[in-house]
């Protein structure tokens, strides 16, 4: 049995800056989970009884994030006891992740409506907070060891020819992007202004984009990473890359992905359960897959992920009208670009994580959700969204505008 599944809304929180002085770090995980949950269900009026799973990724799923968040986020969104959570990680695809899992179960007929998203309070569980023994024991990492992304980041610039001047102009078009998206109003049908427990807004917008960037601005900053690189990681890519006599270290905070907090939460369901609600299907999902590459390289898996997917969903590159390839790093969605001779104006069209910040857990629902939003702006078809992942893994997901 094979159904339709359909995204019929999509909402989420504004990103704001990941440090202590974010106007998010006085909100716990839970409750930016519960408040998007929670206007999902109200915004349509959603009988909760028939949601048959809930999804949540969280890339640091321990301490606030820990203890299966999702369940309880959706007992303090008004949900009732009856409907069942759980949290997912698989690093930054993780969101997306339950998009995959939540389409897998509408479309084999073992649901008829579920919710996927993701949480990520990157001011109050900071990256490396779950510890994991990749980190850790030594043992694990003498084949494969663990590279750290920013390291990975620039040792594909290296092997790609791409330098700082390029990687500092991608940057800067994506916070231009991101301003004119911002200013357009493009993001505000889908933002959810997160309240604090007396229910004042305490942000309705994204507050991490520097619209004024400039490529002074950019080259001012030093390279983030080459410390990283020096406690042992260069030596290890260089033996793995022998063509290569150094890494040269390219990639700033100006140039990755912006730390922030944020959540996500998206409705998916078959027709069935639209028509019994009133709904309609603003999107259909076409097809995922997930694939892992090289792990050294660690974020390469995108293309891998995406030619699998355009394989078993029987399109062609060419078909898809936009993309979203998360900015985890610039020269990503560079490489992808390249790798596919895709036109760049076609990629992350409103800005991308280098402006807006990367909520971990979340940003894969949030991509998917900005790409549905985009491709009804400009009554598009087909549109594309994937993320790498650390160690070499990916997921891609395609929708169709309806």
């Amino acid at each position: 049995m094979t159904d339709d599944v359909f995204i019929y809304d999509h909402v989420r929180t504004p990103r704001g800056k990941g440090r202590a002085d974010g106007a998010l770090h006085p909100i716990t995980p839970v409750q930016l989970a519960t408040q998007v949950l929670q206007a999902l269900r109200e915004r349509h009026a959603l009988d909760a009884a028939q949601i048959e799973d809930v999804g949540l990724g969280v890339v640091m799923p321990v301490g606030e994030q820990g203890a299966d968040i999702a369940r309880v986020a959706l007992l303090q969104a008004g949900y009732g006891d009856s409907v069942v959570g759980f949290q997912l990680n698989r690093f930054c695809t993780s969101a997306l992740d339950t998009l995959k899992m939540g389409f897998g179960l509408v479309a084999s007929g073992q649901a008829d409506a579920v919710i996927g998203g993701g949480v990520e309070s990157m001011s109050r569980v900071t990256i490396g907070s779950d510890g994991g023994a990749v980190y850790t024991d030594p043992a694990v990492g003498l084949r494969y060891p663990y590279i750290p992304n920013g390291v990975a980041a620039d040792l594909m610039a290296m092997l790609d020819g791409v330098d700082r001047g390029a990687v500092d102009a991608y940057a800067m078009e994506s916070q231009r992007r991101a301003a004119v998206a911002q200013a357009e109003g493009r993001f505000d049908r889908s933002l959810v202004p997160v309240r604090d427990r007396l229910g004042r807004v305490v942000l309705a917008k994204d507050e991490a984009n520097r619209p004024g960037t400039t490529m002074a601005d950019l080259a001012k900053l030093k390279p983030a990473f080459a410390g990283v690189a020096a406690q042992g990681y260069e030596a290890i890519l260089l033996q793995r890359y022998p063509q290569l006599s150094h890494i040269e270290p390219i990639h700033t905070g100006g140039n990755s992905s912006g730390i922030v907090d944020g959540a996500c939460a998206v409705l998916m369901g078959n027709r069935d359960y639209g028509t019994r609600n009133g709904l309609k299907p603003r999107a259909r999902i076409v097809g995922s897959a997930s694939c892992a590459d090289e792990p050294l390289l660690s974020l390469g898996g995108p293309m891998p992920a995406t030619e699998r997917l355009l394989a078993r969903c029987g399109i062609g590159i060419q078909d898809i009208d936009l993309f979203e390839v998360n900015e985890a790093f610039s020269v990503v969605p560079m490489r992808y670009a390249r790798h596919f001779d895709i036109d760049p104006a076609r990629i992350n069209v409103n800005g991308g994580a280098i402006a807006l910040g990367h909520p971990l857990g979340a940003t894969g629902a949030i991509l998917t959700g900005t790409l549905l939003d985009e491709l009804e702006r400009r009554d598009a078809g087909l549109g594309l969204v994937t993320l790498c992942a650390a160690a070499g893994q990916s997921t891609a997901l395609v929708i169709e505008r309806v």
